[in-house]
């Protein structure tokens, strides 16, 4: 399937799948961005819009050499593009270092795009719910 997709900055980058079989294509920044020390957090501009179909999510994901290496992550992952947005794709980043700040750089893979079909269900009020085995157990239920 092909994806509608505008070019909004001369430095964007079309998503790619690295290798064949990912289910993440990469997401890259346009601008130069520093992301202050424990915390501090950013919208990072990747200079696309994109027009998903209806019925599809776009989720964007961190990227897990970032997290592992630099302690930068998406702060709302997955961070969701609706059908029906066609702005830019912004990336809110935040930087889990304690130490060091972290400066993401113009061309720089900041994110994980993963395009997935979506369910639309009607939310129907009812008295009880079906029994189940967890039942009511929230957080922390079925072990460590």
């Amino acid at each position: 399937m092909d994806l509608p997709v505008i070019v909004l900055h001369p430095a964007a980058v079309v998503p790619a799948y690295a290798t064949e079989g990912d289910a993440g294509s990469d997401l890259v920044s346009v601008a130069e961005v520093t992301l202050p020390k424990a915390g501090g957090r950013a919208l990072v501009p990747t200079g696309l819009a994109i027009a998903l179909p209806f019925g599809y999510g776009g989720f964007v994901l961190p990227r897990s050499g970032l997290a592992a290496k630099f302690g930068v992550t998406v702060v709302n992952a997955p961070g969701l593009i609706d059908s029906g947005y066609r702005g830019e794709i912004k990336v809110a980043l935040v930087n889990t270092d304690p130490d060091t700040d972290y400066t993401v750089k113009v061309g720089d893979r900041v994110a994980q795009l993963v395009v997935m079909p979506v369910e639309h269900l009607n939310f129907q009020v009812v008295e009880s719910l079906p029994e189940s085995a967890r039942g009511e157990g929230g957080f922390g239920s079925t072990g460590h």
